[in-house]
């Protein structure tokens, strides 16, 4: 399964903490479209039917179910850059 870094739930709770959002608002990952190998991350209220959910300390994570596959053994990390930009970074997962 997917595992989080600290950094990564930083981002994702600052990211999803807005007050006005539903409570379980998190960042969704899907496959690119038209075949693009590119992964697409968003905001989303709530995820969708057959996602997979990872959550670590509030933090929320909807894979779709091909990319739940796809990085079943992978590690997301985010990080703030200093124009204010996130930036997600996917990477092997820690052994």
């Amino acid at each position: 399964m997917l595992t989080l870094t600290s950094g990564a739930v930083q981002v994702i709770r600052s990211v999803t903490a807005d007050p006005e959002l539903p409570p379980e608002t998190g960042i969704r990952i899907e496959s690119g479209v038209n075949g693009s190998e590119a992964l697409r991350l968003s905001v989303a209220p709530a995820p969708e039917a057959g996602d997979q959910v990872v959550e670590e300390e509030g933090a929320r994570v909807y894979l779709e179910p091909t990319v739940a596959t796809l990085l079943d053994d992978k590690e997301l990390d985010a990080q703030v850059e200093p124009t204010g930009d996130v930036a997600f970074t996917i990477a092997a997962g820690a052994t």
